[in-house]
């Protein structure tokens, strides 16, 4: 079998027709242009970043599971937390690998994501090039609110208690170094719809076009192969949103609930969710890769939607939240924030299974970066213009 034949797994190798779209990015082991699953329509070959052996992404476009675990940690103040951190994220990509081994088959992943102050404190410089805090923004009654958070885990399978047993791994190896400040368990419902019945995530892009919606290209080549992932647990008012029509619904998500097919722009308001959510550059959509999941206690009260978003720039996201809270233009806000309420909100910066499992508790976290040039290629570059620099092409769902 040749060497291109071949795709790199989170420890090791397989044949290409053993995988499974999105267990881990497809980066050849020689130096090619990689696509993941089948090549998204009008996604040509020289719209796919070239990849290089040397760096692995994490599973940021694992496919939809049925069940996940979205856990976000602070990391606490001592000097031995720091280490032990640091020595824990080196042994996690093979932590992962143990647990997955018990059932090849549930498509078991985790995905890591570190904040901004936590980069500072266990890596220093260099920095990824966007990696800030989460900003908040406050427009009338709207509040997309900005918490802590220094580590993410984003954990998924077929299986919740494949899900369980990871995250207890994890928080068992992390010990008192840290504090679990939010754990959400979601839960694939029906045919993949939030509990506000419409379909979530139809627009994801899939094939060759996740790499270029959702991977660090050479605008930041120090860090290729990594992510931005922003994270926002959102509370329903499912009383309300139930009082109304399905007509008013449909309006509001902009998309025919039963079908989900999306309503004409003829009749679809400007400040319909998926009209808002829609980002345009250069003619071209620029995507995300989401991952949303509900979640909810009954006896509570509690319903909602844990909202992820993948992308090689935290801008695309959060232009996306902006035109949600503040509006496009501003008043012009989505009305589905009527009836939810944003709980939590953090930026991570993922960065790639290279620099993670390069990390020691001796060396810098320059010394753990593979060289420059020698991870993800010819991806889109930014802009002079300060537009966001990151065209992408329109793909289809990527459910399988």
């Amino acid at each position: 079998m040749k060497r291109s034949e071949f795709i790199t797994f989170l420890g090791g190798v397989a044949p290409a027709d053993a995988y499974s779209p999105g267990v881990c990015e497809a980066l050849t082991l020689s130096k090619s242009r990689a696509a993941i699953g089948p090549t998204a329509p009008n996604t040509s070959s020289e719209d796919l970043p070239e990849i290089d052996a040397m760096a692995v992404a994490q599973p940021v476009s694992a496919p939809l599971t049925r069940a996940a675990i979205f856990l976000v940690v602070t990391i606490n103040p001592g000097p031995d937390d720091r280490a032990a951190v640091r020595s824990f994220c080196a042994d996690l990509p093979a932590l992962i690998r143990a647990v997955e081994f018990r059932d090849l088959d549930a498509g078991l992943s985790c995905v890591t994501g570190i904040g901004s102050e936590a980069w500072d404190r266990l890596f220093g410089d260099p920095r990824p090039a966007e990696l800030h805090p989460f900003r908040e923004i406050r427009a009338g009654s709207r509040h997309a609110v900005s918490t802590p958070g220094d580590l993410m885990f984003h954990i998924r399978a077929k299986r919740m208690d494949l899900c369980f047993e990871i995250a207890t791994q994890i928080m068992a190896r992390l010990g008192g170094a840290v504090s679990a400040v939010d754990e959400v368990h979601g839960f694939r419902y029906f045919d993949d719809r939030d509990l506000l019945g419409f379909v979530d995530g139809t627009e994801n892009p899939r094939g060759g076009a996740v790499i270029a919606a959702a991977l660090i290209g050479e605008e930041d080549a120090a860090f290729a192969g990594g992510s931005y992932v922003i994270v926002q647990k959102y509370l329903h008012d499912l009383d309300g949103w139930n009082a109304l029509s399905t007509e008013m619904q449909e309006r509001i998500i902009g998309r025919s609930k039963l079908s989900d097919v999306e309503l004409d722009d003829s009749i679809k308001p400007t400040s319909a969710h998926n009209a808002l959510t829609t980002i345009t550059e250069n003619g071209k959509q620029v995507q995300i890769v989401r991952d949303n999941m509900p979640f909810g206690q009954v006896g509570k009260g509690e319903f909602g939607t844990y909202f992820i978003g993948y992308c090689r720039t935290p801008r695309v996201t959060e232009q996306m939240i902006e035109n949600m809270f503040v509006g496009r233009p501003p008043g012009n806000y989505d009305r589905l924030l009527d009836f939810s309420r944003a709980v939590t909100g953090t930026l991570f910066f993922v960065p790639s299974l290279t620099f993670l499992e390069s990390l020691n508790d001796d060396a810098p976290a320059a010394a753990a970066m593979p060289a420059a040039g020698s991870t993800l290629e010819r991806a889109a570059s930014p802009t002079p213009d300060g537009s966001l620099g990151v065209g992408s092409l329109k793909g289809k769902n990527r459910y399988e």
